[in-house]
């Protein structure tokens, strides 16, 4: 058990205001795994203050001095690596071996970024006879998701200090623990008290006093879209800058002259890593119609050889979901896909008869899917793959566009131009061209009801500064 009974504020670990605490739950166990403070909103009322009193002399840093920091904290998470990666294959339930290289290996190279971004940034420049200057937002609420808990914060934390301003991060209370060892290495690193501050909680306690507090000048959200128009609400009554980075329903689109085994292969790892639990999975597989059989053959060999594991299972290539109440909804999912007449090809939504223990679901794969269907519209959030013919390239663009999503999507051809053009007529923020990898330097955020902003390299840093122009 991993008992953690007091908030980072101002530098201290101090007791919380509420008397509360929200249980931790190990994913592949179903047992109890840590405990946390359920923060109220005297506790983030607390931590707002230590960061606004902090900004006045943050705000003020030297890029030089930032970045020294910076480097002091990589080295502090870097020498917990494992640690990390053993809390967070439990709360999420990622496979252990790819836990620390994904969930705790990431956010070492989110700093990485940002300290070569730093060595060159140029924070103002001439332009006539002005001096146009880049200054930080300010005071930054960090809310963030379970599905990359530690990752998820970097994202935001990285660019927000970086660019000189405080924060306050609130974790999603189903995954929170890695953000202890987080503010442990930010202390020991020596941040100034009140830089970085650190509650939990509930969202629509915490979460909601941090996006209406007046001394809040951003709040960087990642979570659903319902909750994200929450904030956004709640973060207008000031005025607020807000980035949101919410759900998905990317396509993949496979061309006529696609490799389709290759293309379907991609895509099924593509939707199913972390358990389907990545907002920017590509859970829509577009196909020409006379290429269906085939693909969905591909698609169901492929499906069948992703093993269902515990996290510590080395043989393990694909864990549990997070949480007993995320198992329910893929399920329910899965069930409303059968009874509007998908073609089931593979998984269901039955527990594995091998693992009576744990949030798992089965590998699934939907066929012949109608892009109105429940399925192809909603964001399921687990390892389920839909599979759309289509007649025409016209006909694909116009699938792939057809939902109030937009974060990312991709396309498969043998000819990468081809494909380039078909990307340039999609609706995404992110479009991936034969499995091409993740760059964390590019931009990542959403068109439509995926949010905005975006996130990683120095297009996030634009996020959390503001500009003046000195007229000389």
């Amino acid at each position: 058990m991993i008992i953690r009974d007091k908030f980072y504020i101002d530098g201290a670990w101090v007791t919380p205001v509420g008397t509360g605490t929200l249980d931790v739950i190990d994913a592949s166990t179903e047992e109890v795994m840590g405990r946390v403070p359920d923060g109220v909103e005297a506790d983030a009322n607390r931590a707002v203050e230590a960061a606004a009193r902090a900004f006045e002399t943050w705000g003020q840093a030297t890029a030089q001095e930032r970045r020294a920091l910076l480097m002091k904290l990589r080295e502090g998470l870097a020498a917990r690596i494992d640690e990390l990666g053993e809390i967070m294959a439990g709360e999420v339930g990622m496979p252990l071996a790819m836990s620390k290289n994904i969930q705790a290996g990431l956010p070492l190279v989110s700093i990485d970024n940002f300290v070569k971004i730093l060595a060159d940034y140029r924070f103002e420049e001439r332009i006539e006879n002005s001096l146009v200057v880049k200054e930080p937002v300010g005071v930054v609420a960090a809310i963030t998701p379970w599905n990359y808990p530690l990752h998820q914060i970097m994202a935001k934390i990285c660019p927000a200090l970086a660019a000189g301003c405080t924060v306050i991060v609130k974790p999603s209370e189903v995954a929170p623990l890695a953000a202890f060892v987080l503010a442990e290495e930010v202390h020991r690193a020596g941040f100034p008290p009140g830089v970085f501050n650190l509650i939990t909680g509930v969202g629509p306690v915490a979460g909601e006093a941090l996006a209406r507090h007046p001394k809040v000048d951003m709040v960087s959200f990642t979570g659903s879209t319902r909750a994200g128009k929450r904030v956004a609400e709640l973060a207008a009554q000031t005025v607020k800058r807000v980035a949101l980075e919410l759900g998905g329903k990317s396509a993949s689109i496979i061309l006529e002259d696609a490799d389709i085994e290759d293309a379907v292969r991609g895509t099924v790892n593509d939707c199913y890593f972390n358990s389907g639990q990545t907002c920017s999975a590509h859970t829509r597989m577009l196909v020409p119609r006379t290429a269906h059989a085939r693909a969905a053959q591909k698609a169901k060999e492929v499906a069948e050889s992703f093993t269902l594991g515990q996290s510590a299972d080395p043989k393990a290539k694909l864990g549990p979901l997070i949480s007993r109440t995320q198992q329910e909804r893929v399920r329910s999912y899965i069930r409303k896909g059968i009874e509007e007449g998908a073609e089931l090809i593979t998984g269901g939504a039955d527990q594995p008869d091998n693992l009576p223990k744990g949030f798992f679901v089965k590998p699934t794969v939907f066929g012949n899917v109608s892009p109105d269907m429940t399925i192809a519209q909603e964001e399921i959030f687990g390892p389920v793959l839909s599979i759309i013919p289509y007649d025409t390239e016209d006909e694909a663009v116009e699938i792939a566009n057809g939902t109030v999503y937009g974060l990312s999507s991709g396309v498969w051809s043998s000819d990468e131009n081809h494909a380039r053009r078909v990307a340039r007529r999609i609706r995404a923020g992110q479009v991936v061209i034969n499995g091409g990898s993740f760059n964390m330097m590019a931009p990542f955020g959403g068109y439509k009801q995926s949010g905005h902003g975006r996130e990683h390299g120095p297009y996030a840093l634009d996020e959390y500064l503001q500009t003046k122009s000195l007229q000389m």
